[in-house]
């Protein structure tokens, strides 16, 4: 209970606790979708091209980047698993233009550079890509505002 007279703090305001159970699980799922990202591209660039490898690793990671959030960054929400995955299939073809762009430039400079390189090279954009995901979401599920 609060004390007459007492001053509100940031954690007192409705949705505080919300926006930062969702930044936490934000966080957690966006590290591992970037190491998950960096670590399948980097295996399958042993066998595959630039283009291939990009593409597969950014399938296979939105897919459960998108479900994971939707579990539990935005759990609880009424926003049905289809319309959170078509919101991020949108995103997934920018995403894939912004990373490829991204492994073709480096390419350009450096057509001899290992896959190893080239993953450091792509790990900022694959991070860059989960952070816009997460925006995307969350305007999808909550509609910007905590609930």
């Amino acid at each position: 209970m609060r004390r007459p007279g007492a001053r509100h703090s940031a954690s007192d305001r409705p949705g505080h606790a919300t926006l930062t159970r969702q930044a936490g699980w934000f966080a957690v799922i966006g590290v591992a979708s970037t190491a998950g990202q960096a670590l399948l591209y980097w295996g399958l660039r042993h066998w595959s091209p630039p283009l291939v490898a990009n593409l597969a690793s950014l399938g296979v990671v939105t897919v459960l980047n998108t479900e994971a959030n939707r579990r539990l960054t935005f759990r609880g929400s009424p926003v049905r698993a289809v319309q959170a995955h078509l919101a991020a299939g949108v995103l997934f073809v920018l995403a894939y233009l912004v990373t490829s762009g991204a492994v073709l430039l480096f390419r350009h400079y450096r057509p001899t550079a290992s896959p190893a390189r080239e993953t450091l090279v792509l790990v900022p954009s694959f991070a860059l890509v989960t952070v816009v995901r997460f925006t995307l979401l969350r305007l999808v599920v909550v509609g910007g505002h905590p609930r």
